[in-house]
């Protein structure tokens, strides 16, 4: 799928094709004098009736157009692919755009003009604009203008009038030191008078999601927690018919996620802070939905969601062949040639590191998997990324953010087991076991020892970091875990034990695909 991410090295192109092919014109004249008549007076008419057909619509003011100068689709139509209009409704051009999706918000019944917050929720604020909505780069501001009553005249709402808000769009509003880097955005009712001095230079007929590439989001987990999934959760109603307007847009976040950016809206990306044009839209979202850590809960989104459909929009972007991930991945092998169940191992540089690595990944090629050693931060797309885990039964790694990745793993079938470090596995846990249940998968957890951590060559055996991490922690709090337990150590696996552990998982696989080969087999 193509990025539509703004590309200002093609739209110059494309606007010097335009000037060239205008210019052209003139050798066409040139060559005309050659032509019979009749040709000359048909072409001639062609020429006049096409400017008269089509010059109103690009001398007009109102036309829409989006980041590029190309023009938007109108509200209301059906989205690519999708049957469902931009409303949310089932189509009907006539409906009200439904901003907020979320169960039970305060903001869910808010009509065609006004300002709403809901505040209610511990890591994030969503305020949401509906109407004439235009932006001011200068004070990083959203303005709502009045709507116009039926003599053309302003009608001002003088409870909307006196309403301003603030927002810092990121999801860890609790998180005091990463939310004062976050920028402030307004959100003001205008008064009418205002109107002139923001006059529209890009109209989009689509509502606007105000989102950071900031906080964390340098970090995959943090990426897909903190602002992609959110970002789903609050517009995959609207079905792509959405701008996405970015502060701190920046070209590394731009190239290593452009399928999800095209995933969430047909529509170029706004660079916030440095697009300087005033831009209208019929509504703005600012700020994101966050159900927990990894989740999705589907009785707070009115279709009833699921993070198994989140992974079914990751399938969709990262996909290249169009194939139905259905017959990709369940289309059962004759017995005669049923596979060996694939393990993937992330293979960790610098912290946190598997120490006897090789001889892990040989016990897991006794037990009887397929092993893929998985290069974490390889610099690979994501897409590539997505091909290789999504094929493994089992993925498996040390605490860290690439088994962010379990989301491109199967749901219901495949398993993901974590090597928590020593003082880690609560952490570790609270990362990533509810979202791997949420996907009907396995979760196993392999908590370390101390003699399977390299602490043990930094600390006395009697030492407290050795002897009671939970101690040791609530005294020195998240700083040495940071240092010690997280950047501090790596791990040298007790092969024993952890065979336990992946044979356990081998045999859940074989009755896995034995139970998918017979339910083929009935079918046949």
């Amino acid at each position: 799928m193509a990025s539509k991410l703004p590309d200002t090295t093609k739209s110059l192109g494309a606007g010097a094709m335009d000037v060239d092919d205008g210019s052209g014109g003139g050798g066409g004249k040139k060559a005309a004098g050659k032509w019979p008549g009749f040709v000359h007076f048909f072409f001639v008419l062609t020429v006049v009736m096409c400017a008269l057909v089509y010059a109103p619509r690009f001398l007009s003011p109102a036309v829409s157009v989006d980041f590029l100068g190309l023009r938007q689709p109108a509200l209301g139509r059906a989205a690519e692919g999708q049957g469902q209009g931009v409303h949310g409704g089932r189509g009907n051009e006539g409906d009200a755009l439904v901003l907020d999706n979320q169960v039970g918000s305060p903001c869910a019944s808010m009509g065609g003009h006004g300002i709403c917050c809901d505040r209610s929720d511990y890591n994030t604020d969503v305020c949401f604009m509906a109407g004439d909505v235009r932006t001011d780069a200068a004070s990083l501001s959203f303005l709502l203008f009045p709507p116009h009553a039926p003599n053309g005249t302003a009608s001002a709402n003088a409870t909307v009038a006196e309403k301003e808000e603030v927002v810092r769009p990121y999801t860890r509003k609790w998180e005091k030191g990463v939310m004062a880097n976050i920028q402030e955005v307004r959100l003001r009712a205008a008064r009418p008078d205002e109107a002139d001095a923001h006059r529209c230079d890009v109209r989009h007929d689509a509502p606007a999601l105000v989102m950071t590439a900031g906080g964390y989001t340098g970090n995959l987990f943090h990426a897909f927690n903190d602002v992609f999934l959110p970002a789903w959760l609050t517009v995959q109603h609207l079905r792509r018919r959405v701008v996405l307007a970015v502060l701190v847009y920046n070209p590394w976040w731009a190239g290593t996620f452009p399928e999800l950016v095209s995933g969430l809206s047909r529509h170029h990306v706004i660079d916030l802070l440095h697009d300087k044009r005033t831009h209208c839209f019929p509504g703005a979202i600012v700020g994101t939905r966050f159900h927990g850590i990894l989740e999705v809960d589907p009785a707070r989104t009115r279709d009833n969601r699921t993070l198994v459909d989140f992974h079914d929009f990751l399938a969709s972007v990262y996909r290249d062949d169009g194939a139905s991930e259905e017959l990709v991945h369940t289309t059962a092998p004759a017995p005669q040639q049923q596979r060996r169940p694939r393990l993937g191992l992330y293979s960790r540089k610098g912290t946190r590191v598997i120490e006897n690595e090789a001889a892990v990944a040989r016990l897991a090629e006794s037990v009887g998997f397929d092993v893929s050693i998985l290069e974490t931060a390889n610099g690979a797309p994501l897409s590539s990324e997505y091909a290789r885990v999504s094929a493994c039964d089992v993925l498996v790694g040390v605490h860290g953010a690439d088994l962010t990745k379990l989301l491109f793993l199967r749901p219901g079938r495949a398993a993901l087991l974590q090597v928590a470090p020593l003082g880690v596995p609560p952490v570790a846990r609270g990362c990533y076991e509810k979202a791997t249940t949420m996907m009907e998968m396995q979760y196993e957890q392999y908590d370390t020892a101390a003699n399977e951590s390299s602490l043990v060559r930094k600390y006395a055996a009697d030492d407290v970091v050795l002897r009671d991490p939970e101690a040791a922690k609530r005294e020195g709090g998240w700083d040495l875990i940071a240092r010690v337990y997280l950047g501090g150590q790596n791990v040298s696996l007790d092969l024993d034990r952890f065979g336990d552990t992946l044979r356990r998982l081998h045999s859940r696989a074989l009755r896995l695909s034995a139970t998918r080969l017979d339910a083929c087999a009935h079918r046949r």
